[in-house]
């Protein structure tokens, strides 16, 4: 297999749209919803069936006041949302991104992960924007990118707006099967400018962890020290698209595998930027691929505006290094002090 290359994020590079399925959107086309159950009438000659009453809004028996509603409700959304998906009864858009099954089917498996196993605790939320268009950059680590994906459902389920983050991932990313799919339904594109710039105009949130590879593959030994963050690219597509740059920092996420070596003849052969080794992988097998359980933040800082710059801006290279410094420096700050105030690493 080829090693694997990372697309500059300041790499203007065009890509056809993705197939766009087009249906019936969800809950369209439905007629209004009825006040309330009919009246259940008894039958000819007999009475009416027992529990048929509850059903028909009727008084509930012995005290068992709507303990099986909740579960139909579900049964019966579940099998509605089957049905939509057998019959292509659904939208994505131009980049793939199917928000129904993000919605009811993605976060419904990150979310436990987010609130149970790292005890994600959000602060900040309130800088992105209610409403347009937000770049938000964070910081990158961890061995396997599970940051970004917390990161998609700490915006997804804490902000007021009920906003959905959009993340711009490597070409890897895309070159494997099945995860390819998935993080193209869940939202996810190739990190070009020309996308972001797409989405950003069409008034997105968009996602981008400038570090890359060098930020998730460094040493434990370096860790929350922030890698180079590029040569601005993001900082140029945020002037040209007018939105505001919000900065994010995530701790926790440097210890679910502490990476205490890397096999790069492996790494070679097997197509990858690098090949981890930690405390438990590989000399526990598939055991030591689960994650440790850190306690997570993910802190939203002061948003930078960039709509009060002229057009020619997002071609001035010092303001690209200065703008993308302040990031940086941001980001940095933030971590160390996160780093200050908590306890220990899983509590």
């Amino acid at each position: 297999m080829a090693d694997a290359k990372v697309i500059p994020f300041d790499d203007d590079r065009s890509r056809s749209g993705a197939a766009r399925r087009r249906g019936v959107p969800p809950g369209g086309g439905r007629g209004p919803v009825a006040a309330g159950p009919a009246p259940v009438s008894a039958l000819p000659g007999g009475q009416v069936p027992e529990g048929a009453a509850e059903a028909a809004g009727g008084a509930p028996q012995d005290g068992d006041a709507g303990s099986g509603s909740g579960w139909d409700r579900r049964i019966a959304g579940g099998l509605a949302f089957l049905r939509r998906r057998l019959a292509g009864d659904y939208d994505v858009d131009e980049f793939g991104y199917d928000k129904e099954l993000t919605d009811q089917v993605l976060m419904s498996v990150l979310r436990p992960l987010a609130d149970k196993y790292f005890r994600v605790e959000v602060k900040g939320i309130e800088n992105i924007p209610s409403d347009g268009g937000a770049l938000v950059v964070a910081n990158h680590s961890g061995t396997l990118p599970l940051d970004g994906l917390m990161l998609q459902v700490a915006v997804h389920d804490n902000h007021p707006a009920e906003r959905h983050l959009r993340l711009l991932a490597a070409d890897l990313v895309f070159m494997l099967p099945v995860v390819n799919e998935l993080a193209r339904k869940a939202g996810h594109t190739l990190a070009c400018a020309e996308d972001a710039e797409r989405l950003l105009q069409g008034g997105e949130v968009v996602g981008v962890m400038p570090e890359g590879f060098k930020g998730i593959g460094k040493p434990f030994g370096e860790r929350y020290k922030l890698q180079r963050f590029g040569r601005g690219g993001f900082v140029s597509t945020a002037l040209r698209a007018g939105v505001p740059i919000v900065p994010c920092s995530i701790v926790g996420a440097e210890e679910i595998y502490p990476m205490i070596g890397n096999s790069k003849t492996l790494a070679r052969v097997l197509g990858v930027p690098y090949f981890p080794i930690t405390p438990t992988f590989p000399w526990l097998g598939p055991l030591g691929a689960l994650p440790l359980p850190t306690k997570w933040t993910i802190q939203f800082g002061e948003p930078i505006p960039t709509d009060g710059y002229p057009p020619e801006a997002a071609e001035d290279p010092m303001l690209m290094f200065n703008l993308t410094d302040q990031v940086r420096e941001q980001i940095q700050h933030t971590l160390y002090k996160l780093l200050v105030q908590r306890r220990s690493v899983f509590f």
